[in-house]
């Protein structure tokens, strides 16, 4: 089953929060095996970007090591980023996506825009 996170930050920079879950994931077990951004143009002259990780779970070998969610993160022109994270709880157990979130929420919450 998947579990997901969503949070929305205002006037963080897309990269920080992408480098801060990456080092968060990380301690909790899980590697970002791959990365991809982009940025887009938008009729106003400004940008917005958007990144998406691959995530893993940590193993000795490469081969044993198995796909378990994704990232995404939406930096648009507002100073308004969100992130999504998406992750298999079978492979990524309630405690450790627990210290991830308390992690996550100690850092970064005084961005965080609470609905």
């Amino acid at each position: 089953m998947t579990i997901q996170i969503k949070k929305t930050y205002k006037n963080l920079n897309p990269g920080m929060l992408c480098d801060e879950v990456k080092g968060l994931l990380q301690k909790q077990g899980i590697l970002v095996v791959e990365t991809e951004s982009q940025t887009y143009g938008l009729p106003s002259g400004a940008t917005q970007s958007r990144t998406t990780l691959a995530l893993k779970t940590q193993a000795e070998q490469e081969k044993n090591q198995k796909e378990c969610g994704s990232v995404h993160i939406l930096g648009a022109p507002q100073d308004e980023t969100k992130m999504l994270l998406d992750i298999d709880e079978t492979l990524f157990p309630k405690e450790k996506l627990s210290a991830f979130q308390n992690d996550l929420d100690f850092i970064l919450g005084s961005y965080e825009m609470k609905w």
